[in-house]
């Protein structure tokens, strides 16, 4: 039965009830992904809400302890009661997490190993590799053109590449537009992207996309080493990331 607006129904709830859980679910699920320190106009942008009405109910989850503000202000980040549910959930799931299988395919190589998050055309790590030193997320996410996982989410969303100020980093960094969409139809139709040496020198890494359930690139997953070591012909490398890759499937 439908109930009219402010009139509870059976089920207990009104007509504007439903909407609003969805909301406030989709705004928790907007800084999950998004990560620590996601805006108010990203979080809008990410739910589908209307921006007042975000600003609106981020202070109720903030004021219920779902989210909390991040030091400077900026932004907001998951609360106490989200961790809570979080540990619940986990205590309860069987399946192999995502950290447990990057450290099986870790204990494998002598590689540094990270994955990183696409969601919202924004990258982010998301299980960095603690004996490995990898160059700054804001370095990185600045200059799409010149690592091998922006290299990836160029090739996969090729809107993210308008505008886009090559810059250059070192002497091998790709500033040519031509040269850098060519490299970009190599890595979606080889399914993996290389940079060398083209954001730090004496850095190479490859990259291979993470898919959800339904074979959406929503990751990455990037090997890095010496330049001496680290290749794009070498098919050891390929066949460890391709694997890795299918075994990551659906955790990120």
């Amino acid at each position: 039965m439908t109930s009219h607006a402010g009139v509870e129904s059976p089920t207990g709830f009104t007509g504007q009830q439903p909407r609003a859980v969805r909301k406030a679910l989709g705004m928790l699920e907007a800084v999950a992904q998004l990560g620590p320190g996601t805006t108010a106009k990203e979080i809008a942008r990410f739910a589908g809400v209307p921006p007042t009405t975000a600003y609106r109910m981020l202070n109720l989850l903030v004021a219920e302890g779902f989210l909390v503000r991040v030091p400077d202000l900026s932004g907001f980040a998951l609360g106490r009661r989200t961790a809570e549910l979080s540990r619940a959930a986990a205590a309860t799931d069987t399946a192999a997490s995502l950290h447990e299988t990057v450290e099986t395919l870790r204990s494998r190589t002598r590689f540094g190993l990270h994955v990183a998050s696409f969601t919202g055309g924004r990258l982010r790590f998301v299980d960095q590799d603690p004996d490995h030193e990898i160059v700054g997320i804001t370095l990185l996410a600045k200059n799409l053109h010149a690592n091998a996982l922006g290299k990836l989410m160029l090739a996969h969303d090729p809107a993210l590449g308008v505008g886009l100020d090559l810059r250059r980093l070192t002497e091998h960094t790709v500033c040519d537009p031509e040269v850098l969409r060519a490299e970009l139809v190599r890595a979606q139709r080889d399914g993996h992207a290389f940079e060398n040496q083209e954001c730090r020198l004496g850095r190479s890494a490859l990259a291979v996309p993470v898919r959800n359930h339904a074979a959406e690139v929503v990751g990455g997953l990037c090997l890095q080493g010496s330049p001496l070591r680290v290749s794009d012909t070498d098919p050891e490398q390929l066949g460890f990331l391709h694997e890795g890759s299918r075994q990551l499937t659906g955790l990120l």
